[in-house]
């Protein structure tokens, strides 16, 4: 049996240049998370490595050993849930933008690597992530005392036919470590994320990094947690916080019966994976 009512906690943390202070803040945070009753904690992407490329093959060179392990003993520490925002994965000889998640007894019960690359040419700004990381090729989702969840990192948002795989394997929240930037930010992060859990009918839960003013990739921030029926229940601005939001599962069943959109799929005319 799931449990329906849980409480998440987003720690939207300011990555520094100097792993060691960015592991100690994390996990802080993490406990500061757990002390105020958060039974699932959520983590940004690249959590613990600046968002450049400058620093993403340095990091690699150090091993992602270290930070799973990390997450995994916080997780156990805490008794949380622990969706562990992304680092840059080493595998051989190829890197990934790498999402692991924890149980409350400190287990690997998923990984997800980023399947769409950052690669823009926008104003004032071009980004080619695939110049340095390899795309995954999974659809994840795994089981937890709640039920079914998914994960999906950044750029994957903007691709709906990954979060209607989630929804239809039985993803009832889904977790997305990002960091949209300043122009994209602005544009599209609220409404992307209101459209995706408004399509799929589900809770989504988005964890920003804070921004870091005067750094070559600033990031937008603004966390946010939006329910099956794309409202948003919390959100902050742009500052290292921790935001909480309570997820009542049941919602996820009641705009379901509402809106039986699930219902009404035209499987002859057009299909995502099961």
């Amino acid at each position: 049996m799931s449990e329906n009512k849980l409480k998440v906690a987003v720690c939207q943390l300011r990555t520094e240049l100097e792993q060691e202070t960015t592991m100690a803040k994390a996990e802080a945070m993490v406990r500061q998370a757990a002390g105020e009753g958060a039974e699932v904690v959520v983590l940004p992407e690249m959590f613990n490595c600046p968002y450049d490329r400058a620093y993403f093959k340095k990091y690699a060179v150090r091993g992602h050993e270290e930070a799973v392990a990390a997450l995994s003993a916080w997780a156990k520490e805490n008794r949380v849930l622990l969706v562990g925002g992304s680092v840059p994965e080493a595998e051989d000889g190829l890197l990934y933008n790498t999402c692991f998640v924890f149980d409350e007894a400190g287990r690997q019960i998923a990984r997800h690597r980023k399947v769409h690359l950052f690669d823009v040419d926008l104003p004032g700004m071009r980004f080619q992530e695939s110049h340095t990381f390899t795309p995954g090729r999974d659809v994840t989702v795994f089981d937890t005392r709640f039920g079914k969840m998914g994960a999906a990192v950044c750029f994957d948002l903007r691709f709906p036919e990954l979060f209607r795989a989630m929804a239809n394997r039985g993803a009832r929240v889904i977790f997305l470590p990002a960091q949209f930037n300043m122009t994209t930010g602005p544009a599209h992060w609220e409404m992307s994320l209101r459209a995706r859990a408004m399509d799929n009918e589900l809770f989504l839960v988005a964890a920003a990094a804070a921004r870091y003013e005067g750094f070559s990739y600033e990031c937008w921030g603004h966390s946010s947690v939006v329910d099956p029926y794309g409202t948003v229940l919390a959100s902050c601005g742009a500052e290292e916080t921790i935001l909480y939001a309570d997820l009542d599962l049941a919602r996820v069943d009641e705009v379901r019966r509402q809106l039986p959109t699930f219902l009404h799929l035209r499987r002859d005319v057009y299909q995502v994976a099961d």
